[in-house]
């Protein structure tokens, strides 16, 4: 696969939970550009007189998104958590769909420049914005054992995480680990076991990477904020792809699904309590067993859908 090369996850699935037929000349939002899969089949999709704007924080992305010459089409080098910010610039007063594809895209991974992957022995970056903000290898050359330590327990819920940042603060006294494969090396010396057919490195890198990106942190400020762009029957899809951006998602659509989040006996009448916001649609999607014996990537894929009440 070459560095450019992106399957999009779900893609049909996500795309038709936008309902996009039903107001072919709306507004839509496709949060995480990638290298485009989701907001061409939008694009197919869209009247004449419809738009989409199309976010994404890296450089690269951008660039490929610059690409598409079409005039309904506005992308925008913005992270989620900039989304009000890029709706505003855009004279987006409101939207009839949001989608959020989370995670790491194919090309970043397989870029060996980029530092996501311990297939590749290259320098540790791990940005997926590389304009700004410091690295992973920056971060641990400057962060004690035990900042560490939570990190990699927290973002990649390790069970070795105290045993690999020991390793990384003795290893760090003879020179930084600047590259990834130091830090494979070194997690997997100090991880004694791992789940079968799993790296040894894998939980650590990815905690890094949503670390240095601060990707649930940016999740958790976008969601209100695309809610809040919404219009009354419009639709917020989701795909994450591991259980912590996925908790995010699902504790933020039930909250904003449920009318009765007031304290229990509290003397109120059902005309008096505040109305949800939300309504959740069908059950999680998940890829089918073709679509993921297709793609490995996809397996843990799980989209979540819901709809604003007016």
């Amino acid at each position: 696969m070459s560095a450019d090369a992106h399957v999009p996850v779900l893609l049909q699935s996500a795309v038709d939970a936008l309902a996009i037929e039903s107001r072919r000349d709306g507004t839509f939002v496709d949060a995480t550009f990638g290298r485009g899969g989701h907001s061409r089949l939008i694009l197919d999709r869209l009247g004449t007189h419809g738009r989409l704007i199309a976010l994404d924080r890296d450089v690269e992305a951008i660039a490929a998104a610059r690409a598409i010459r079409d005039p309904r089409f506005t992308p925008a080098h913005a992270r989620f958590s900039e989304l009000q910010l890029t709706l505003e610039a855009a004279g987006a007063v409101g939207v009839d769909g949001v989608l959020f594809d989370l995670g790491v895209s194919s090309p970043q991974i397989d870029n060996p420049e980029r530092g996501f992957s311990f297939r590749f022995d290259a320098p540790l970056d791990m940005r997926m914005d590389r304009t700004r903000g410091e690295s992973a290898a920056q971060w641990l050359e400057q962060a004690d054992e035990a900042e560490i330590r939570e990190v990699l327990s927290i973002y990649g819920e390790e069970r070795f995480a105290k045993q690999i940042a020991k390793a990384i603060v003795a290893a760090r006294r003879g020179g930084a680990v600047h590259s990834t494969g130091q830090l494979a090396a070194l997690v997997g010396a100090a991880v004694r076991t791992r789940e079968p057919g799993q790296d040894p490195a894998t939980r650590t890198f990815q905690a890094l990477r949503i670390y240095v990106n601060q990707e649930l942190e940016e999740l958790s400020l976008a969601l209100p904020q695309a809610l809040a762009a919404l219009k009354p029957s419009g639709r917020l899809a989701v795909i994450s792809f591991h259980s912590l951006e996925d908790r995010i998602v699902k504790h933020f659509i039930r909250e904003h699904s449920r009318a009765d989040g007031l304290p229990e006996r509290l003397p109120v009448r059902a005309r008096e309590l505040p109305r949800p916001k939300l309504r959740v649609l069908g059950k999680p999607v998940r890829p089918d067993a073709g679509e993921a014996g297709a793609n490995p990537r996809a397996r843990s894929a799980i989209l979540r859908v819901a709809e604003k009440l007016a």
